[in-house]
Order: structure tokens, then C-alpha cells, then sequence
């Protein structure tokens, strides 16, 4: 028998992220489970990493051949993308669920319009990636927690500070995750793009990832709805923009722009879990009930199909290392309806 750890995020008397962790007594997982001849004589050749972060207190072999069938099910579609086991395999739909941390609060926001006449005239590539320009910081884990959102503001603040000083700093999720309870966030259980860009508006910037850290016991912090800012905040915002709802054009516009931008999208479909490559397109997608924050980093065409890149905050094990190619048409899973970038001062 082996012990793993669960952990739950709740938040303190003091406004803090703080996480409770249970151990499990399981039986001993392998450290890796090939989708092969288990799979009712199906050959893949994926491989489910089984970490001490990924184990649960049932069979990750059982639930890693459920998954297994559906991918092999899947590909023999051929559709305009494959899929593959990844580190997600053994997760229970309510335990995926909640990596999917978009709160819809359906409070209005303050962000201000994308108008057209900011964009007409504007010669628009035919296609933009803005890691080739050094403009998009390494893929990063959100892990358990349904903090998605605050990764979706970091990255759109990130792009913007490259593109306003010509340096490509990380910055800080987690002094989101902590701070911005008092605008509306939860942390782990979901938050807002825009309710983050209200708090960096507020507090004359954000963290650093470098710089952020546990509370500070000296007496030169900046203590914040019970957080503690230790250095000096980056990126004050003027405000924030909101793109013009379902317009693929204005999102590519806003992509030339001003650089990376924060998106939501419908990733409630098992497709989207097990995304390996190609041009995602869910048939069954949602255009409105958005549920996951992601980054926008450019656009393109693959084999006759328009796309936009997306970077995920799944780890580099989910997805293209942790991209994912999304369909233009018809307004796939949403992208153009809820995007947003930062105005800096």
C-alpha cells in the first residue's frame, strides 16, 4: 500500500489561498500504464504518467482504459485533430471539471470597447505567432487548482509589458490567487479576467513571479486584503479592453496590436482533455457558456483550416507542449466571444 495527498483550497480569516491536505492509503500505481492490448487489442502507443499528483483513491488503470477507448475511438474518425493519453487519464469528470476555473458571474466589467474604426485599414497578416518574437513566457501549470483565469491575465500582462519595454517578465498568478478576493475572485474555485485587471488597476501593478512570495514578517511589506507585496508592482494599467463580441476580425486586430490576449472558451468536452494535435473543432461546442480562461497568442492556417493558437495552462504533458490549435469557424468553442487585453500606462 502506498499514501498520496489531496488538497482542497480555501480561504483564511485573513483573505489568504491556503490549502488542506488528506492523506490516502491506495494500492501501489505503476509508474506508467501503455494504452496497448488492455484497450480490447487496441494499440495506441500513448503512455499515462501516473505521479504522485495524479493518483486518486481508485483504479488509474481502470479509468486510463475507459479514456483509452475513447481516444482510439476517437482517432479512427480521422478528424481535423488526434488525440492521446496524458496526465489527465485517470481524473473523474468533476475532478477535470475543476480545472475549468472561468467564474460567469454575469456582473458587467468596466473594459473598455474595441471599436472597428481602432482597426479599419489595418493590414492583418495572414498569420502571427508571437513566440517567435519572444513575446510569451514557458507554459505553466495551474495543476489542481482552478485558477485558470489568473493565468489568463499574467499571460495577456506579460505580452504587453514585452511589447511596451522589450523584456518578457513572469509574473505572479498566485498574488491574484491571494489578493483579489475582495473584487470578486475565488481563488482555486474560479475567478474573472477582468476582475484581476481591476485589482493590478487598483494596486498600481502586479507582482513578479521572482518576487512573490509566502507574507513577509519585516516591516517594509505592503499588507493587501491580507496578502503581503514584498517588491515593487510592474505594468500599472490605464484599464482594459473589452474585443467586440464574436468578431474573429476584431481578435485577430487585437492580436496586431497589442499582443497577447486573454480568451475563454468552452473546454468541457473529454476531446479537449486529450487534445494531443492538429485543429481542434468540437461540434457540440458552446459559443457563450464559457468555462475555462486560456491566452490567444496569434492565428494561422493548417491544411486549409483557420486556427487560433492557444496556450493552456495544463503543463507542457497536455496538449501540442501545452498549446492547442482552435477552429476559427463558426466561432469554435467560443474564442472570439469573451477576449480581453490590458491598456498599460
Amino acid at each position: 500500500m502506498s499514501t498520496t495527498t489531496s488538497s482542497t483550497t480555501t480561504r483564511s480569516g485573513s483573505g489568504r489561498a491556503t490549502t488542506a491536505r488528506r492523506s490516502t492509503s491506495i494500492a501501489s500505481a505503476p509508474s506508467s500504464i501503455t494504452c496497448g492490448t488492455g484497450c480490447q487489442g487496441d494499440r495506441l502507443g500513448g503512455v499515462l504518467r501516473v505521479g504522485v499528483a495524479s493518483v486518486v483513491p481508485r483504479s488509474p488503470l481502470a479509468a486510463s482504459l475507459l479514456c483509452c477507448r475513447f481516444v482510439h475511438s476517437r482517432n479512427r474518425a480521422a478528424l481535423s485533430y488526434t488525440l492521446a493519453l496524458n496526465h489527465l487519464a485517470d481524473r473523474t469528470p468533476q475532478e477535470l471539471a475543476a480545472l475549468r476555473g472561468r467564474r460567469r458571474s454575469g456582473a458587467p466589467n468596466n473594459g473598455q470597447p474595441f471599436p472597428t474604426e481602432l482597426y479599419t485599414g489595418l493590414i492583418l497578416p495572414e498569420s502571427l505567432d508571437w513566440r517567435l518574437y519572444g513575446a510569451v513566457t514557458p507554459v505553466k501549470d495551474q495543476a489542481v487548482c482552478g485558477s485558470c483565469w489568473s493565468f489568463a491575465t499574467t499571460g495577456a500582462m506579460e505580452g504587453a509589458l514585452f511589447l511596451k519595454t522589450g523584456v518578457l517578465t513572469p509574473l505572479s498568478q498566485q498574488v491574484l490567487i491571494d489578493c483579489s478576493w475582495g473584487f470578486g475572485n475565488y481563488a482555486c474555485d474560479g475567478g474573472e479576467e477582468w476582475r484581476a485587471y481591476e485589482w493590478i488597476m487598483k494596486h498600481g501593478g502586479i507582482a513578479s513571479t521572482e518576487s512573490y512570495g509566502p507574507p513577509a514578517v519585516d516591516g517594509g511589506s505592503t499588507l493587501i486584503y491580507g496578502c503581503t507585496i514584498r517588491s515593487e508592482l510592474l505594468g500599472r494599467l490605464t484599464g482594459y479592453a473589452s474585443v467586440e463580441p464574436g468578431s474573429a476580425t476584431a481578435l485577430k486586430a487585437a492580436l496586431v496590436k497589442h499582443g497577447p490576449v486573454a480568451v475563454n472558451i468552452d473546454a468541457s468536452h473529454k476531446s479537449f482533455a486529450f487534445y494531443a494535435n492538429g485543429v481542434y473543432e468540437e461540434p457540440r461546442n458552446e459559443t457563450s457558456a464559457l468555462d475555462h480562461a486560456v491566452l490567444a497568442v496569434g492565428y494561422g492556417v493548417l491544411q486549409g483550416k483557420s486556427y487560433w493558437l492557444i496556450k493552456n495552462s495544463w503543463s507542457t504533458y497536455w496538449g501540442n507542449d501545452g498549446y492547442v490549435l482552435m477552429a476559427m469557424k463558426d466561432n469554435n468553442c467560443g474564442v472570439a466571444t469573451a477576449a480581453s487585453f490590458p491598456i498599460l500606462a
